[in-house]
């Protein structure tokens, strides 16, 4: 059975929603760690696995039944560095709705302030069909 993907805008989403979510920096988040850089601290593919953790924590419970959302594009401003150990904070927050692409804009902060902020977009997709497709890929 496929999902409905008409009408997603009447699916309770909705400019102005948000999310955030909170975690340590932990050794498999610095930037030695996972390759975008040498030294022990938040990596950028962090910064953004989170950014995108609190867009999903944003749409929870109001996408249509057999649906979810893929990250198609993002746009990442990372300003400070956080030391391993810090606590980090992202906000995601739905800005539009447009069909069945959702943009969002967020921040990330650490205690001392913010770290990084940005932009990315989702799209709402069929899961079945969507990694149907993926495994035709192998």
């Amino acid at each position: 059975m496929e999902a409905n993907l008409e009408g997603v805008e009447s699916a309770g989403l909705q400019a102005g929603v948000e999310a955030i979510v909170e975690e340590d920096v932990t050794a498999a988040m610095a930037a030695s760690e996972l390759g975008s850089g040498d030294v022990e601290v938040l990596a950028t593919p962090a910064v953004l696995a989170l950014a995108e953790r609190a867009a999903m924590a944003a749409l929870r419970g109001r996408l249509p039944p057999g649906t979810t959302t893929v990250g198609t594009w993002a746009e990442v401003h990372h300003m400070a560095p956080t030391p391993l150990g810090a606590k980090v904070h992202a906000t995601a927050r739905l800005e539009k709705v447009d069909g069945r692409r959702l943009e969002f804009t967020f921040t990330v902060s650490d205690p001392a302030g913010e770290v990084a902020k940005g932009k990315h977009a989702r799209v709402i997709v069929d899961r079945r069909r969507f990694e149907d497709v993926a495994l035709q890929r192998r």
